[in-house]
């Protein structure tokens, strides 16, 4: 069976959803709701720096790693959660 681009499109995200599940799961939900011990800037700031953080590490490195763009998705998702960006039908042409 060949496999379409859709299918991959699915295979894709279903793959990042359980990744992102795990992630968010193993560290408590800490990206929307961080503990605030050190930093008081809300959840949204703190993903915001973490994307920057990440972009860097992908610029500065040598080779594109799959761990970080993962991570660039993840992030960007987290961000459209607490912008409360869930649904997309009215970007839909």
């Amino acid at each position: 069976m060949v496999e379409t681009t859709a299918s991959k499109i699915e295979t894709v995200y279903d793959g990042l959803k359980a990744l992102q599940l795990i992630k968010n799961k193993n560290y408590g939900d800490s990206a929307l709701f961080p503990l605030g011990v050190f930093s008081k800037v809300p959840g949204n700031e703190q993903i915001k720096c973490r994307l920057d953080d990440k972009l860097s590490r992908v610029r500065n490195s040598t080779e594109l790693r799959k761990n970080d763009v993962c991570d660039l998705v993840g992030y960007l998702v987290l961000l459209m959660i607490s912008e409360e960006w869930t649904e997309f039908e009215d970007l839909i042409d």
